[in-house]
């Protein structure tokens, strides 16, 4: 089975030094993969990367296989295998719940569906499926974003991922402002979403909750530190991956 999400020596310059500096990584099918490392590592960047909303300075991203398509039509293709959890969720306030896991399918509908999007309710038994897989009532779905608590926030973002259907899923630090319920919450969805033929590539602070994970990244100063299923790391690898940086 082709891998997901393969990175070759992946370089992003930076000022003073490479955010990014020679990182190679693979993800194949059904792997959960949890990105440790310390505030400033390059987390984020790789998450850009693996994205493609960042190109690198050196190195290739392949996503199951294929280079970054030339064509606009082809990204957008290429694109819409990718969902992405951002720490800030990226909903749009001001639009009800339904077109925002609606926006989930723009890649795949093209534009002028997208600007029926913003008049009409589409595809309302397909948005009901989604927030009902996540305990939400579908009576949401004409609620504006703006008046959904912060837990309905996080299962609407992830309905969007459900939407639009991807194989590979990225999250940039998305448990970091959450409270401990909340974050358990969150992460067991992940993690429940992320089986096979899908795969995720979650980046954290928190070297506590590995559990359920099936393999362990470890970036500092932009640098792969170690790449190795949890199991089998140990606290001596964790306090040199955190030795120096802010608790």
């Amino acid at each position: 089975m082709q891998s997901l999400l393969t990175l070759e020596s992946i370089t992003v310059a930076g000022r003073s030094q490479p955010r990014l500096d020679g990182v190679s990584l693979q993800l194949e099918p059904g792997e959960r993969v949890a990105l440790l490392g310390p505030s400033g590592a390059g987390k984020s960047t790789l998450i850009a990367v693996a994205n493609g909303l960042l190109a690198p300075d050196q190195g290739q991203v392949l996503w199951q296989g294929e280079p970054r398509a030339r064509s606009s039509r082809a990204r957008r293709r290429q694109q819409a295998r990718i969902g992405t959890l951002w720490q800030d969720l990226r909903l749009i306030e001001e639009l009800t719940v339904q077109q925002n896991l609606n926006a989930a399918r723009l890649a795949v509908w093209g534009w002028p569906r997208a600007l029926l999007n913003l008049l009409l309710p589409l595809d309302t038994p397909a948005c009901a499926a989604v927030l009902q897989r996540l305990d939400l009532d579908p009576a949401l779905l004409n609620q504006p974003v703006s008046a959904l608590s912060g837990g309905q926030r996080q299962r609407v973002a992830l309905a969007r991922l459900l939407r639009q259907e991807p194989l590979l899923l990225l999250a940039d630090e998305p448990l970091a402002s959450l409270d401990p319920r909340l974050a358990a919450d969150l992460l067991t969805l992940l993690l429940e979403l992320a089986g096979p033929p899908r795969g995720l590539l979650l980046s954290l602070h928190r070297p506590d909750l590995l559990t359920g994970f099936d393999r362990v990244v470890g970036l500092r100063d932009g640098r792969l530190v170690f790449d190795q299923p949890c199991a089998s790391l140990d606290p001596g690898q964790l306090e040199a991956l955190y030795a120096g940086a802010e608790p």
